[in-house]
């Protein structure tokens, strides 16, 4: 056996051990350690870089590690077998998918103002922001000698006078607490209740001097990336927001991979627990703990994600999806509670899904369709979720189609060299100078924070100011030269964003071809997918009235550079609105308004899917769209005109 340390950027060090030829990617995931492999460790996208500080590691030369870094220790975890005792070096920019979870400060007016706008608009629609949480005061007469009545016949009594309901459910968790609590309080209680036409469940009950808050849970479960807001069910307050990589990362950053990883033995508990124990749990904490509220004061959760998702968060098998005729266990449910899953919330929670309408159209889309409103409107709108599945809707009140594109994780850093997520660290948006090629970026974070990587939004800036300078050709190539623009052995060149003196990590951020084409296809395949299934309906891009743009990517994206790409199609900006995590706004909405949760299984059952693997002429629509921005420029006639 061996010893194998991970020292950390911050100090920290983790310590595991192996045995001679033991997988060092391999090592670092039984040792919980988080390094990021979007491709699943086959080699393929560079993103596992640590380096050797002290040991030996059997490790084979890959084209993601140059001969001279490769002579200051840099290896890939996934080429690299354990053959003695060692101490590598995790870098930031390969763990932040994870360990640079963030709670949101919503004292900023921007964070504050997607939800309350979401609301608005759904309140003019006519639906209802009311749920059936409710919290209900009772005084009960204490018993006597004369009065033996048992507490929960005594409970459900006072229940019954307060609202005419034959059948009151009164689970374990309150009996428990139930004696102790009633003659604390003297009889005078408060109760947390759901409440429908049928019955009434008692979630929990307090001594009525208590201030009492009910809170929600709203997720979304992104491939890439998880986000979640805790509420207040009675008021719709938003108490707590935060953000974090999906552990599920690490067993590939495309569902296909993740599905593969399914199928081996203990496979769906361990991509169960990634995305539950390992990212949603310590959330939940993390909120928790900043707004002082306990979590079995959480009575309620909605999940919003796709297909693959949903069924990995339930642990259901979803082998199916990825073969033909590709069927899912479930489009939707109303039969998960918190304690089936193991989310820390309070046990006798339900768990809302919002509805699937395809293998690869999640909830994630019917509830970001909601907040689109493009459902109320008579114009028509295309609405466009970026993310590591490209997913669209188009139509109007009428009628509604949707479809979904891989775009890969491109959009979310992943597949490129210093990509990552967009939160502290993440270069957010750029602008080159076209005369002197040096660059002027914007990082997420505090003042003074320094890049370490680049975010989905920043990538869009940086491909589109490289090719309107001039610095690389419609291919994607360097065709200038500068003290930022540099070659390796293999003559793959590079752009440098931010030299290794200016960075926050142990390497420049940097930009190269390979990432570039990874970017093209990503891009190739959003506007593929959008000209396809306008073709379909008869329909070309200058009779779209507007253009709802999704996806936690950055603080929002520079519309003019999308189009300039050939991501977005060329029409005038004032049709593109940016609208953030539809995904998360829409699990809000549901889970605060019943109505709007009815809403959004409605639109689910009238929306129309396309599966666009059928479709004959959308490879040929891809490969024409993956040059920059297009192999017709007469589809982009504005961008050649600048």
């Amino acid at each position: 056996m061996f010893k194998v340390t991970f020292a950390f950027e911050n100090g920290s060090e983790v310590e595991a051990f192996a045995n001679a030829g033991d997988n060092l990617l391999e090592v670092a995931r039984g040792a919980n350690v988080a390094i990021d492999a979007p491709c699943s460790g086959n080699g393929a996208c560079g993103k596992c870089r640590v380096q050797l500080k002290g040991g030996e590691l059997d490790s084979k030369k890959t084209l993601h590690i140059s001969d001279e870094e490769f002579e200051k220790g840099w290896r890939l975890a996934c080429m690299s077998k354990i053959c003695a005792d060692v101490e590598v070096l995790v870098p930031d920019i390969a763990s932040a998918y994870k360990s640079r979870m963030k709670v949101a400060d919503l004292s900023s007016k921007e964070e504050i103002a997607i939800f309350e706008k979401a609301k608005n608009q759904v309140e003019e629609t006519g639906i209802q922001l009311r749920n059936s949480l409710e919290v209900v005061e009772l005084q009960m007469t204490e018993p006597t000698l004369d009065d033996t009545m048992p507490d929960v016949e005594r409970l459900t009594r006072a229940l019954r006078k307060f609202m005419n309901l034959k059948r009151i459910r009164v689970p374990y968790a309150v009996l428990r607490k139930l004696p102790d609590v009633l003659r604390a309080s003297k009889f005078s209680v408060k109760c947390v209740v759901r409440v429908t036409p049928d019955d009434m469940f008692v979630y929990d009950i307090f001594d009525a001097k208590e201030d009492v808050i009910m809170g929600g849970l709203a997720v979304d479960i992104g491939t890439t990336t998880v986000s979640a807001v805790i509420i207040n069910m009675a008021t719709g307050e938003i108490l707590a927001k935060s953000s974090s990589g999906n552990g599920q990362i690490r067993y590939g950053a495309d569902v296909i991979n993740r599905i593969i990883e399914t199928t081996k033995p203990g496979g769906i508990k361990k991509l169960q627990d990634a995305v539950i124990k390992e990212t949603i749990n310590p959330m939940i904490h993390e909120m928790c703990r900043s707004i002082h509220l306990p979590e079995n004061q959480i009575y309620r959760m909605c999940v919003a994600s796709n297909t693959t998702m949903n069924h990995l968060f339930a642990g259901i098998n979803a082998d199916y999806l990825r073969t033909e005729p590709y069927i899912p266990a479930f489009f939707k449910t109303n039969s998960l509670f918190a304690s089936d899953v193991g989310i820390e919330i309070n046990g006798d929670a339900h768990i809302i899904m919002a509805p699937n309408i395809g293998s690869y159209v999640g909830g994630d889309i019917t509830a970001g369709t909601l907040v689109s409103m493009i459902w109320n409107r008579p114009e028509f709108s295309l609405f466009i979720d970026l993310g590591t599945n490209g997913e669209l809707v188009f139509g109007n009140s009428d009628f509604m189609m949707s479809c979904a594109c891989s775009a890969g994780p491109a959009f979310e850093g992943g597949d490129i060299s210093c990509g990552m997520r967009a939160t502290d660290g993440a270069i957010e948006a750029c602008s080159i100078d076209k005369e002197t090629m040096e660059p002027t970026y914007k990082v997420v974070g505090e003042p003074g924070t320094k890049p370490v990587g680049l975010c989905g939004s920043g990538i869009i800036d940086v491909i589109s100011e490289l090719f309107m300078t001039g610095i690389i050709n419609p291919k994607g190539k360097f065709v200038r030269e500068g003290k930022r623009v540099r070659h390796d052995h293999y003559g793959m060149g590079s752009y440098v964003i931010a030299f290794e003196e200016e960075a926050g990590s142990v390497k420049d951020v940097e930009i190269t071809e390979v990432d570039i084409d990874n970017f093209i296809r990503a891009k190739g395949a959003i506007f593929s997918a959008i000209r396809t299934m306008l073709s379909s309906l008869d329909f070309d891009v200058s009779m779209i009235d507007d253009v709802y743009v999704a996806g936690g990517i950055g603080s929002g994206i520079n519309m003019q550079n999308a189009v300039n790409i050939g991501m977005f199609p060329d029409v005038p900006l004032e049709k593109f609105h940016y609208i953030g995590n539809s995904s998360l706004t829409g699990a809000y909405l549901m889970l605060l308004s019943t109505q709007a949760e009815k809403k959004t299984y409605e639109l689910a059952s009238n929306m129309t899917y396309m599966e666009l693997s059928t479709v004959p002429t959308y490879m040929d629509e891809f490969v024409g769209a993956c040059f920059i921005p297009h192999t017709d420029a007469s589809m982009f006639p504005n961008v050649h005109q600048r």
